[in-house]
Formats: structure tokens, sequence, C-alpha cells
């Protein structure tokens, strides 16, 4: 995890639509899966957005070929360049919900996600997940 804070959120009030890529690349998961994830992760996690449904760990900017393979409903933006992504950043002091918030507020000690742990959490929960879909039948 990064300790330096190059970038930090809005302030005010209103949330702010940023570009991918300069500062960081953004994974997103679903929120079952990234509340588990986080419960891996523990201290390991840098910043985190969410958003009813989903959540967005800030990553470091570049290759993140480490979570293609983990399933459909989680994507990295801004990885290849590819294509230009831009996603809503809550004000520095939303950290409840409802709505866009932070999951975990950007700080000092918590900016970037190192992208392999973060994987690897996301993996063991999606590997927990089938096992108990094929012990629930």
């Amino acid at each position: 995890m990064t300790t330096t804070v190059p970038w930090t959120p809005p302030r005010g009030n209103d949330i702010e639509l940023v570009k991918v890529g300069p500062h960081w690349d953004v994974l997103r998961a679903p929120a079952e899966i990234g509340e588990r994830a986080l419960g891996l992760l523990d201290d390991a996690s840098g910043a985190v957005i969410a958003d009813y449904s989903l959540m967005y760990w800030l990553i470091p900017s570049g290759d993140a070929q480490c979570c293609r393979d983990l399933r459909k409903e989680i994507h990295i933006l801004g990885a290849d360049g590819a294509e230009v992504s831009y996603i809503g950043v809550p004000p520095a002091g939303r950290t409840e919900g409802p709505g866009l918030h932070w999951r975990i507020p950007v700080g000092p000690d918590r900016y970037l996600t190192d992208l392999e742990r973060l994987c690897e959490a996301l993996a063991r929960v999606i590997a927990a997940e089938t096992a108990e879909d094929a012990t629930a039948r």
C-alpha cells in the first residue's frame, strides 16, 4: 500500500467525476464480494469508495493482469488505456451512505491498495462462495 497521497478527494459537498488513470486505476467489485475481501485485507486495504451495490478500490496505475480472470462482475478501470473511464468521487468528509461515500477514506496511511493482495483476497472470497454454493446443493 502506497503511503504518499499526491491526490486528494474533493472538498466541499459535491461529488466530482475524476478520470481514471492519471492518479490511480480502479478495481470495481460487487459490494457483497468487496465486504468479504475487506475482512481478509484488514489494514492492508487502501481507500475504497462504496455506492449501494458496488465498491471501488483505488489501485496503482498500470497493468492489472492479475485480476483479469476472477469473475465477470469484477472490472479493472483504466488499466489498459483503451477506453477512457471516469468515476464519481465523493467529498473527503462523506464517509457514510446511502449513496456514494468513502467506505475507507483516503489518508496518509490509506491510499492505494496493493493489487496482488487485493486480487488474492477476492480470489479467496470467490472460492469460498463457490464452495458454499456447492455445499448448499
